[in-house]
């Protein structure tokens, strides 16, 4: 049934020049082919007669798109607009048509996950191009759209503590946040302020303002690496009209910068080496949570099929006992989504309500290829994830349009019934009681239509404050 979402959850690939590298002089052991990419082991492929080594010269991976981000110059070279246009603009679609959207960047320390999510003030990133495409195309919503309203959140997970990046405080310790759960909405962050914007300015001094309250230190892989997650979120609401009937949708956006992959140096101090172990903490559990979730999700799928033989096979011999029956008593795998404040607040994201996009960073030099493949396994395994993505409508006009269905359904059998009208007695009492259904639906559809229409009245005012 929820087969199709799958797509949903996209892996995107793309490779990264890194400076450091080309200047140890590396080799290039990764290859991009359309939508395919390839690592070779050099290891193996360095061996004159390798012939009794059972490992493979060159590995493949296939992912909805792959990006050749290294050379400028390359003709292959895709360049922050590619990739915006490539998925900042279905980004900006679902969010428009009123679903939920995660887009998180995940790689080894310096394999350009910021520079795609954020970018530099010379190449802008997919968060801040999603945003001023957020208000630009506002306009081609006019026809429909009689208000909207954006509110922005930020803040980082570091060393498993919440903390809002656009909040002042006087204290010298940072504070930290708490992760609550509600039994509708989801996992939320208590406390966490959200900004009410209005152009596309306000957006860039806010994330601005974030970035540089970022904590960031110097490894031996980047002088200035990210030591922590961070999500940017953008709640967009739609006033709109929609069969002359005052609605409201809305979306939320999560842009996710997470913290670099990499192994533990024992010349590091004790704070790298607590920053790491946190990071690797949390990153482990994401992994996690995308194979069960993959399992689950291969399980499912699995025993659809399973169902469908069986159903088929029912059909002609009737008497015959299900011999799926046993995989139907199978159950999911539990998932560990609390195991870290990462996948909690991701949790929605992640087999849940929101169509996601996973990209996934590397590094295409040979002193990198553990990490590489530990990257590409990472993603190519988060593909068989199925999410179940659905529009965030307002449930009062949902209510009306199943009691508009549901009297015109009456209608038509009121009317079938008048045509046949076989037997008066029976018909009249038959009639009579389809007759009382019809008034009592559209009773409910004028009260509830009433009640909407001053409550949307009220909030456009709100909403033009």
């Amino acid at each position: 049934m929820h087969l199709s979402v799958s797509l949903y959850f996209q892996c995107i690939f793309k490779i990264c020049s890194v400076s450091r590298e080309r200047a140890e002089g590396g080799r290039v052991i990764v290859e991009v082919d359309d939508r395919v990419a390839k690592v070779r082991n050099i290891k193996v492929d360095s061996r004159l007669d390798s012939s009794w080594d059972s490992r493979e010269k060159t590995v493949a991976f296939s992912f909805d798109y792959c990006y050749w981000s290294v050379d400028p110059e390359d003709p292959k070279y895709a360049s922050q607009e590619m990739v915006f246009q490539d998925l900042g603009t279905s980004v900006l679609s679902g969010a428009f048509k009123g679903y939920n959207i995660c887009l998180f960047a995940y790689g080894q320390t310096g394999s350009g996950k910021t520079y795609t999510m954020m970018g530099t003030p010379a190449s802008i990133g997919l968060t801040p191009r999603i945003c001023e495409g957020l208000f630009s195309r506002k306009d081609d919503y006019t026809d429909q759209t009689a208000s909207c309203r954006v509110k922005v959140s930020f803040l980082e997970i570091y060393n498993e503590r919440v903390r809002d990046l656009l909040k002042q405080s006087d204290r010298k310790k940072p504070y930290t946040l708490r992760v609550r759960e509600h039994p509708e909405t989801g996992p939320y962050v208590q406390g966490l302020t959200q900004h009410l914007v209005t152009d596309y300015k306000q957006v860039v001094k806010l994330l601005e303002e974030g970035i540089a309250k970022r904590i960031t230190a110097a490894t031996h892989i980047h002088n200035a690496s990210s030591r922590s997650h961070a999500i940017f979120t953008i709640h967009y609401t739609q006033a709109i009209l929609e069969n002359n009937l005052p609605s409201e949708i809305a979306s939320k956006i999560n842009l996710v910068d997470l913290a670099g992959s990499e192994r533990a140096d024992p010349s590091y101090c004790k704070d790298r080496i607590t920053e790491g172990a946190n990071i690797n903490k949390s990153l482990v559990t994401l992994g996690i949570v995308i194979s069960t979730l993959a399992q689950n999700s291969q399980m499912f799928s699995s025993c659809q099929s399973i169902n469908s033989i069986t159903s088929e096979g029912d059909s002609s011999h009737v008497g015959s006992s299900p011999s799926g029956s046993s995989s139907g008593t199978r159950r999911p795998a539990y998932i560990p989504y609390r195991d870290s404040i990462l996948t909690w607040l991701l949790k929605d994201s992640l087999g849940g309500n929101s169509k996601t996009i996973m990209i996934a960073t590397i590094s295409p030099a040979s002193s990198s290829y553990n990490e590489t493949m530990s990257t590409l396994r990472y993603a190519a395994n988060a593909k068989n994830i199925i999410n179940k993505p659905r529009v965030n409508e307002d449930a009062n006009v949902k209510l009306i349009r199943e009691l508009r269905e549901e009297i015109d359904r009456l209608k038509t059998m009121l009317m079938s019934f008048e045509l046949r009208n076989s037997s008066p007695s029976w018909s009249d009492d038959r009639d009579g009681n389809l007759t009382e259904l019809v008034l009592q639906n559209e009773l409910k559809v004028c009260m509830i239509y009433l009640m909407l229409y001053l409550l949307f009245h009220r909030g456009i005012a709100l909403l033009q404050l």
